[in-house]
């Protein structure tokens, strides 16, 4: 009696070159990210249903690596997977080979590298910025594609702070864009990206989309990341009160679900069993830094005029239980340096539109010049709440504006002075349209140190302009120093600001 055919002799029965063609495929490449002490996050994609396993050593040549075995991918998952790796050294390079297995087949592997945080004598430096592939702007393979992303590699940060609009799902991507100086942006295109992201799968397709470009997945299989986000991921400056009319979907919070899902599930993030729908998180790197990543959009009320005297349902922007997880988390830190990273600047005035009355309806925080109202009154809780435990050497982070700007924060200048002066630095957009300079309001006293913009009376310039943007910030150990530098598309340094270390927590 002969013995039952498997699958594998059956497929090459049929066809030699078949049995080769059966084996997963991880086409997006590899990321990293929430790197922490002992630990890190691997994430992938497979074209069908596997188990993501990933070796790890510090050596170059894989010696003695260690294997772990991650999640599946499976279609619930838009056939993504990570893996916690842990027990990693401080302060050493990790080499990392990732590949999917299901059964005896296994994909090409994609290899990686990335540094552990370290000790007190080991300074610490990382990129941010923000704002993906927006405006129609997209791979323009004529321009070297997303060429932002290479000169932020070559950089060879510790790690990369996403500040938020990791895509831009409302935003389709045209074949070509017709520029002010008669030439043509030509876009690498896909289908999903022809229209606005509606269903789960038009936004999964909007996360594949920018892992189309090279340059990205090569700095993704070599920088660790810090995801958040903001608007775009969903819909332009949405809240509960967002008009979906364009939409066939007309449910803000459905469409905000679709997007959420799809987020975590290409955010190289560590996702919590306790809240697995969170995205404000606390990275603990080292002594010399603790990142807390902020949600601004999640928990907001409705986009009102926000010039409401007490505090109220509509005055809601980060809600109280994330509230309270800053405020502690800042207080209890006994790292050197604080950075709070946010998704929109706090004093830029960032309009929607106006309401029945007539009145302007605001995105931010920020409402206008004087008092804290609003939304503001819990920006202002927080950071007089910050100088009453005399919480020192906290900076702010963030992106959204589509350029690149230094603010001081000057109690003495401030509608609000109960609070320490601090900095907020802007950076962005990466491979988007450039607009800017917004208007500052009074409220907390916020000073442009330096700002870099289109010219005036020009706006959402194009990639090939040039005015592309990330920050770099350096701790350095024997200083105690923090060094904060605003780059352009080439990396060259446009403006730095050096700051001392002031003592104390």
């Amino acid at each position: 009696m002969s013995s039952p055919l498997s699958r594998r002799g059956f497929i090459a029965g049929l066809a030699p070159g078949l049995v080769r063609a059966a084996r997963p495929r991880m086409e997006q490449g590899v990321q990293m990210g929430d790197v922490i002490r002992g630990q890190a996050v691997v994430w992938s994609r497979a074209d069908r249903p596997s188990r993501l396993v990933v070796d790890w050593s510090t050596t170059e040549s894989m010696a003695n690596a260690r294997t772990v075995r991650g999640g599946l991918a499976t279609a619930q998952s838009g056939f993504t997977a990570r893996v916690n790796l842990s027990g990693l050294p401080a302060g050493q390079t990790v080499f990392y080979r990732a590949r999917f297995a299901e059964g005896r087949d296994e994909s090409e592997p994609a290899a990686g590298s990335f540094r552990t945080p370290g000790g007190n004598s080991q300074d610490v430096r990382f990129l941010w910025s923000g704002d993906t592939a927006g405006q129609g702007y997209g791979i323009n393979p004529d321009w070297g594609g997303m060429r932002i992303y290479e000169s932020m590699r070559r950089r060879e940060p510790d790690f990369f702070l996403h500040s938020g609009d990791t895509i831009y799902a409302d935003g389709p991507i045209p074949p070509e864009v017709k520029l002010r100086d008669g030439t043509v942006w030509r876009n690498v295109t896909t289908e999903a990206k022809s229209r606005q992201a509606e269903t789960l799968d038009d936004f999964r397709g909007a996360y594949l989309y920018n892992l189309m470009d090279e340059n990205v997945r090569r700095f993704n299989a070599q920088v660790p990341q810090v995801w958040q986000w903001d608007d775009h991921e969903v819909t332009n400056n949405w809240s509960p009160s967002k008009d979906l009319s364009r939409y066939q979907e007309k449910d803000i919070m459905r469409l905000a679900a679709r997007g959420r899902q799809a987020f975590l599930e290409f955010a190289p993030m560590r996702i919590s069993k306790s809240s697995r729908d969170r995205i404000y998180r606390h990275i603990p790197y080292g002594p010399l830094l603790d990142l807390f990543v902020v949600d601004m959009r999640s928990y907001r009320g409705a986009n009102t005029h926000n010039r409401q005297e007490v505090q109220s349902p509509e005055t809601v922007f980060l809600g109280r239980p994330q509230l309270d997880w800053l405020r502690r988390g800042l207080d209890r830190s006994k790292a050197l340096w604080k950075v709070v990273a946010a998704d929109m600047p706090l004093g830029l005035l960032v309009g929607d539109g106006k309401d029945s009355q007539g009145r302007p309806v605001w995105e931010n925080c920020a409402n206008g010049d004087g008092p804290a109202l609003g939304r503001e009154l819990e920006v202002a809780s927080l950071l007089s709440g910050l100088r009453r435990s005399r919480v020192r050497n906290v900076v702010w982070l963030t992106a959204d504006v589509h350029y690149t700007a230094a603010h001081y924060y000057d109690p003495g200048k401030a509608q609000h002075p109960d609070f320490d002066g601090f900095w907020e630095f802007v950076s962005g957009p990466l491979n988007a349209g450039t607009f800017g300079p917004a208007q500052l309001d009074n409220t907390f006293g916020p000073r442009v140190v330096f700002a870099k913009a289109p010219p005036k009376g020009l706006s959402n310039l194009p990639p090939s302009a040039g005015l592309q943007f990330f920050g770099e910030v350096r701790i350095e150990a024997r200083s105690r120093a923090m060094v904060a530098t605003l780059r352009d598309l080439a990396g060259e340094a446009l403006f730095e600001q050096r700051i001392e270390y002031t003592g104390g927590v």
